[in-house]
């Protein structure tokens, strides 16, 4: 009878020994693979494959994983795939679980990583995934979260990408690893090589540990450097919790040819400009990246101010930027209006007018409100004093409210409102206005004399176009201008009426003035052509009237200039002075039929006695024309 309990413990507790012993020689971790890989399937929403799995248990455990892969999505090739893994170990805290409930990472090692970063034309990506998301599934209430896993160390060994992004006009190949100073923390080193923005492109960035991207309390150390074609970036110091966009203290140098090229790195639409050399603080706070303090030269000009990029979710981002210049050079700003910027010798350019098209995809990239100011214009041969602009684009619309040039005392200001038209380009309305505009400033920098007087006066165009060439060329409006008093120089008034005697004795000096009763100017534009409907200048001695047109859109004079002498006047070839042909290298010369019947004559009677050759150019005084003031009567 004692037998059988014998046997029934035997029974009992040998078979599960047996069978405890048997898992014990066959068990195999490989048994979780297919479990790991559904997880981690509806995880990431891909197909996940895990080649091994090997576990080696303590309280600190072991978990190796080895060819580990991520597939691409549907639409792109299977090889490479997207992530491609040889060997994964992550070091996990047991007792700090069993304990505290905490999930403790003393190290995570990587070795030999490789991804495959693609991303189409049509804009179809391999890095994106929805499920880590939720996709487009409205959101479900969540739980509290639990506290993030605390991760102590990250290596990476000999880490590899191959990214090539069609939209960006992207392909390279870049690698990465961490370093482990002996006494020093952990660093990370990417390096980049190939082209971006379809330029050569290099790269080398040095970073504290990745795992410090964490630390809230720490600062994350960073030195980067770009070589993007002509354009270089240097970066240098310290972000706050980046993970989390809190902060940043770092110092921005980029220089480079043209700072449109700047956009693609940027994101942010840029002009054409000429070379450029900037440095500034560049930092992140209440949810906008500043560039503070800056200063460098942008061809002629100094620049210096402060600027914001505030991205906004579902919209253009807004850039928000106040600058200034002590000193600036207005070709160093011609790719704001389609021109080309800085030295650029306008000989071999065929037009005049700006003829770059407006780049709308670029207009309509950012918001922007920009405030400028530049406290002197440079150039001798330049009349305006300073500028300042304020400009605001929305949604592609432009308003340039104002744009204005001291001259003097005076100034020019323009008023623009421009909007992206249906038929292409913009469609714009724009007025200007002349305000006591200073006429030595306008002589001064001609080689046809001196001046004194203040004009004033407006102009308004309604247009549409797709550069500034197309817009004036195709422009309504009119121009208006008049001056009531003032003095110009007898040189101009002489040579604009060849009176040979007298020029010659205004370059002399004697007499070096002559006083202007009124100056009317009144023209009409139609479809580009501005036609003269009143010129007029009234002065002691003269009249001068003008006629004609001018073409905006061919880039063409068609137009006479005329002088009356007031008194009896020797010397006096009053014919008319013709300038045309193109804008770029006009004519300048006499009415060749009317000068030349009266040069026929003189010397004709010049063989008989030479007093007589001046009598064809003896004209008799017209007296006092009152014409001006009912034109300028008219003109008000």
């Amino acid at each position: 009878m004692a037998a059988r309990p014998l046997r029934r413990v035997l029974i009992w507790t040998g078979i599960p020994a047996l069978l405890l012993f048997a898992l014990v020689l066959l068990w195999s971790w490989a048994w979780f693979i297919p479990l790991l890989e559904r997880r981690a399937e509806a995880a990431l929403g891909r197909p996940v494959q895990i080649g091994g799995l090997d576990v080696s248990l303590g309280r600190l455990t072991d978990i190796t994983l080895t060819d580990l892969r991520v597939d691409n999505p549907e639409g792109f090739p299977a090889d490479p795939p997207f992530a491609a893994v040889p060997r994964l170990r992550v070091r996990v805290d047991v007792m700090a679980f069993i304990r505290e409930r905490r999930i403790v990472l003393p190290e995570i090692a990587i070795d030999r990583p490789r991804l495959e970063v693609l991303a189409d034309a049509e804009g179809r990506n391999n890095y994106s995934f929805p499920a880590l998301s939720g996709g487009d599934a409205a959101p479900e209430p969540e739980a509290e979260p639990g506290p993030a896993p605390q991760i102590g160390e990250l290596r990476i060994t000999e880490g590899a990408a191959h990214v090539a992004l069609a939209p960006l006009r992207a392909d390279m190949q870049v690698t990465a690893g961490t370093e482990h100073p002996e006494g020093q923390p952990a660093r990370l080193r990417l390096a980049a090589e190939g082209r971006y923005a379809g330029q050569p492109i290099t790269g080398r960035l040095l970073g504290g540990a990745v795992l410090s991207l964490r630390d809230a309390d720490n600062p994350w150390p960073v030195e980067l450097t770009v070589e993007n074609g002509p354009t270089q970036v240097s970066l240098r110091g310290t972000l706050s919790d980046p993970l989390r966009f809190a902060g940043a203290n770092l110092r921005l140098d980029f220089s480079g040819t043209d700072m449109a090229l700047l956009t693609p790195l940027t994101g942010v639409p840029i002009p054409a400009t000429p070379p450029y050399r900037i440095t500034g603080q560049l930092d992140y706070a209440a949810g906008a990246v500043r560039f503070t303090g800056m200063e460098g030269r942008v061809g002629r000009s100094d620049l210096n101010g402060d600027i914001a990029v505030e991205p906004r979710k579902g919209t253009r981002p807004l850039v928000t930027a106040t600058l200034r210049s002590r000193r600036v050079d207005l070709g160093d700003l011609g790719g704001f209006v389609g021109a080309k910027p800085g030295d650029a010798a306008p000989a071999r350019r065929q037009r005049v007018l700006p003829d770059t098209p407006v780049n709308l995809p670029r207009l309509q990239a950012a918001d922007i409100r920009l405030n400028y100011d530049g406290a002197q214009i440079l150039g001798q041969a330049m009349p305006l004093d300073n500028v300042h602009a304020e400009l605001a684009i929305t949604d592609g619309a432009i308003a340039l409210k104002p744009l204005r040039f001291g001259v003097g005392r005076g100034r020019i200001e323009l008023q623009l409102d421009a909007a992206p038209a249906e038929g292409g380009g913009l469609r714009a309305k724009a007025g200007i206005s002349f305000q006591r505009v200073d006429l030595s400033r306008l002589m001064g920098v001609t080689p046809l004399g001196e001046g004194q007087g203040a004009i004033g006066g407006s102009a308004r165009i309604e247009t549409q176009g797709r550069s500034v060439a197309e817009m004036l060329g195709r422009g309504d409006g009119a121009v208006t201008l008049g001056m009531a008093g003032g003095n110009l120089s007898a040189l101009l008034v002489d040579i604009s009426g060849l009176r040979l005697g007298n020029a010659i004795l205004s370059a002399l000096g004697l007499p070096n003035r002559t006083r202007v009763q009124c100056f009317v100017a009144d023209l009409g534009l139609r479809r580009g052509v501005l036609s003269t409907r009143t010129v007029l200048v009234d002065t002691e001695d003269a009249v001068i009237s003008g006629r004609g047109d001018i073409n905006l859109a061919r880039e063409t004079l068609d137009y006479a200039l005329r002088t009356e002498a007031k008194s009896f006047t020797i010397g006096s070839l009053p014919t008319d002075i013709l300038i045309r042909g193109p804008f770029r290298d006009p004519s300048v010369l006499p009415d060749p039929v009317e000068l030349g019947a009266r040069g026929g004559a003189a010397v004709g009677l010049g063989i008989i006695a030479l007093p007589l050759a001046l009598l064809p150019t003896i004209q008799l005084g017209i007296g006092e024309d009152n014409r001006c003031e009912g034109l300028a009567r008219r003109a008000r």
